[in-house]
């Protein structure tokens, strides 16, 4: 029995590996140390820093974060390089959230599957959400805010040069390509479109950047490769054991009905397993058939894909303990919240 336990563990750990690192992590790590290197950090501070306009700058983040369709995994580089480069804390907190929650390819997909009902009542909650993470993150770390403030260089006017926009969407591409353009096929496809977009990147940035410029871009990618990486492999280890202690009779006993507990539980499931972004739609789909009520679902389909017990470990290895046990308790606290009040008064 506890062998089994262990070699579910070290499954979910071959899996992640096989599936996720080339295609998903290595141009996600890529395109955060790009954005730390090229992306001018005063445009950062001005549209997303600490003392930029809450409601703007909390909308920009949000609408932003909609057409980036990442994992909880894989959207940590990205946020944590904004939030090294001058974001604030609150936006960089709604990244962190919205992308994997409620990106428009996952919408589109739950959409199709579950209905469009659901996927609108899903964006209009992520969204109610990230404001709500991102006044909580702000106002708790506000002190801290004003500490790490920084100064805008006056007589800066380019955010970006054209050359790093082409390169940073040529990233962009080899991320999203492999994953949504073969969706079903086997992996090989994958790896293959994959790496056409992979040496697309290389052979521009090779016309395009210097030997330095080059060498910066790549030791601060692998700054982010290495805080975050290991903790990611143990937390989906971790992840894998408990799908193993888990029994599915007791999610589809406890996930019925509309009183808070089984929105609670279903939120917690949610927040410490992993789901690459649109694989939490048929997942919710099968346990809606065996009973799950709808208001459940809903906290399960945010908190799910927008939260993971591996991403839970890189964030407080990133953003520290503090950071992370406030977003944790918030994300809980808010998906129970939706999940409630979605069964009794919406569904």
């Amino acid at each position: 029995m506890i062998w089994e336990i262990i070699i579910g563990g070290f499954t979910a750990l071959k899996e992640y590996i096989a599936l996720h690192v080339l295609t998903c992590l290595i141009p996600a790590f890529l395109l955060a140390g790009a954005m730390v290197s090229f992306i001018s950090k005063e445009a950062i501070i001005r549209y997303l820093g600490a003392a930029a306009n809450r409601i703007y700058s909390f909308l920009l983040a949000s609408i932003s974060s909609f057409f980036i369709a990442v994992c909880s995994c894989t959207v940590i580089p990205v946020a944590s390089g904004l939030y090294y480069q001058g974001a604030g804390v609150g936006q960089a907190f709604i990244i962190l959230w919205v992308a994997p929650a409620a990106n428009i390819l996952a919408l589109m997909y739950t959409g199709a599957i579950l209905g469009y009902n659901m996927a609108l009542i899903r964006f209009i909650a992520a969204l109610l959400m990230a404001f709500v993470v991102g006044g909580i993150m702000s106002t708790f770390f506000l002190k801290e805010e004003k500490g790490r403030e920084f100064q805008i260089e006056t007589g800066t006017k380019r955010i970006i040069k054209r050359k790093d926009i082409v390169l940073l969407l040529l990233i962009l591409a080899s991320l999203l390509a492999p994953n949504y353009l073969i969706r079903k096929g086997p992996y090989l496809h994958k790896i293959y479109v994959w790496a056409a977009a992979t040496l697309l990147v290389i052979v521009f940035a090779t016309y395009a950047k210097t030997r330095e410029e080059i060498k910066t871009w790549l030791t601060e990618t692998w700054w982010f490769v290495k805080i975050i990486f290991p903790l990611l492999l143990i937390g989906v280890f971790i992840v894998g054991i408990i799908g193993k202690i888990l029994p599915q009779s007791f999610i589809q006993n406890w996930l019925g009905g509309k009183g808070i507990f089984a929105s609670f539980l279903a939120t917690l499931i949610g927040a410490v397993s992993y789901f690459a972004t649109m694989t939490e739609a048929p997942f919710v789909d099968t346990l809606l058939k065996l009973g799950m009520g709808k208001g459940p679902a809903l906290a399960l389909l945010l908190t799910g894909p927008g939260m993971s017990l591996p991403s839970m470990l890189a964030i407080t290895r990133v953003f520290g303990l503090k950071k992370a046990i406030v977003y944790i308790v918030t994300i809980v606290i808010l998906g129970t919240a939706v999940g409630w009040f979605s069964s009794n008064f919406i569904f």
